[in-house]
């Protein structure tokens, strides 16, 4: 591989305070795709238009190029991370870095992949660029954004976002999603797939895919009784399990187990199990599991059990059921 002359330039943004893994996870994967053969050249950029260095997380990044030294067209990314959240909530903000600013107005124009992940959003939409594009940030942040940048056309509970040459990404470790769906971009699924295992990721998740998933949702309460009980579930999905049992398990009535923990999460025991087998049922069979040895690791009886529990929650089946 010549990579004095790369077919593709990944550029990678640091800002002050930059996030470190929505950097260095992108930044990783290209760096890996590199060593499988991509024709890519990877480099790293300041914000400001001298060589500096920037602290992050008790961290110094050095030999950092000038932004300005650079024009990007079709065959460019630049990866945009997120920052602290206090740094873009500062009045004049925009204004303060708006020679960088107008530089990436204009790489977008030369037809720049722009990839905005986690807050990193918020620096691509005071450029104006996703003025009535299709686009996502971190959760946390949704409404302050849609507030800030009513143009934008923000899209909840999404793990990836593309809109023509703009992509952006939901939160810290969703960079690593991005990165995987733009090298299957540009160099297939069974290169983005070699790249995966390389570093050791058992699930890609793709565009279509929520920002959380279902192991991580409805924990948004306090209460430990009701952790323990979302603990055991996810923990010991092959194993039979009922409410009396559960309610045993952190010392409740099972009447009062149920009516606490719809309380708090806001479905029911048996909603989230469910929920719980249907994702992993999926995680399962995407990796190559068979339907049986798929359904009894969910604690379920038969492979027909399965198919009425994805038919019920997904509305969809794996290709090698349909027809």
């Amino acid at each position: 591989m010549n990579t004095n002359n790369p077919k593709y330039r990944a550029f990678f943004l640091i800002p002050p305070e930059v996030q470190l893994l929505d950097f260095a996870g992108p930044a990783h994967l290209f760096y890996e795709a590199t060593l499988y053969g991509a024709n890519i050249k990877n480099l790293f950029l300041s914000m400001s238009a001298t060589h500096e260095e920037v602290t992050c997380a008790g961290v110094s990044l050095g030999k950092l190029q000038p932004y300005d030294a650079f024009e990007l067209g079709p065959d460019d990314l630049l990866f945009i991370p997120g920052l602290e959240g206090w740094i873009f909530a500062e009045p004049g903000y925009a204004a303060k870095n708006q020679e960088f600013i107008l530089w990436l107005k204009d790489q977008y124009r030369n037809g720049a992949q722009i990839c905005s992940v986690c807050t990193g959003a918020y620096i691509v939409a005071f450029a104006g660029l996703f003025n009535g594009k299709n686009c996502t940030t971190h959760w946390k942040y949704l409404e302050d954004f849609q507030n800030r940048f009513p143009q934008s056309k923000l899209l909840a509970d999404r793990l990836i976002v593309k809109d023509g040459n703009l992509y952006s990404s939901a939160g810290v470790s969703s960079g690593i999603d991005l990165a995987l769906f733009i090298l299957e971009e540009l160099f297939g699924p069974v290169f983005a797939t070699k790249i995966a295992k390389a570093v050791v990721i058992y699930l890609r998740r793709t565009d279509s895919d929520p920002q959380l998933s279902v192991f991580l949702q409805y924990r948004n309460h306090l209460d430990n009784r009701i952790h323990q009980v979302q603990d055991y579930l996810a923990q010991n999905l092959a194993k039979k399990t009922n409410l009396d049992s559960l309610a045993a398990h952190v010392h409740m009535s099972p009447r009062n187990l149920s009516r606490l923990f719809k309380k708090v999460t806001g479905i029911t025991v048996g909603s989230y199990l469910e929920k719980l087998r249907v994702e992993r049922a999926v995680q399962l069979l995407s990796d190559g599991s068979k339907v049986s040895a798929a359904s009894l690791a969910c604690g379920l009886r038969s492979s027909n059990q399965l198919r009425s529990l994805l038919k019920k929650h997904t509305h969809s089946l794996p290709s090698e059921w349909q027809g």
